[in-house]
């Protein structure tokens, strides 16, 4: 997985940088005036993080839950 950049040219999206390869499938994210940008150490920890959970280094519901505080 990873993450690229475009824009949307004539109804298409244009790819910044390496193409994709034929037939990926693809996430569209639209950035709008509300939303945010990640500076390159968060978006390589965001990378860090897919990669642990496509490796099956996942927590369960509980494991999270059980961080919180109880009232």
């Amino acid at each position: 997985m990873r993450i690229t950049k475009g824009k949307v040219v004539d109804g298409r999206i244009i790819v910044e940088g390496e193409p994709l390869t034929e037939g990926a499938a693809v996430t569209v994210l639209c950035v709008d005036e509300a939303s945010f940008e990640l500076g390159a150490d968060d978006e390589a920890a965001l990378l860090r993080a897919i990669a642990e959970a496509d490796s099956g280094e996942l927590l369960d519901a509980n494991q999270v839950l059980s961080r919180f505080p109880r009232r």
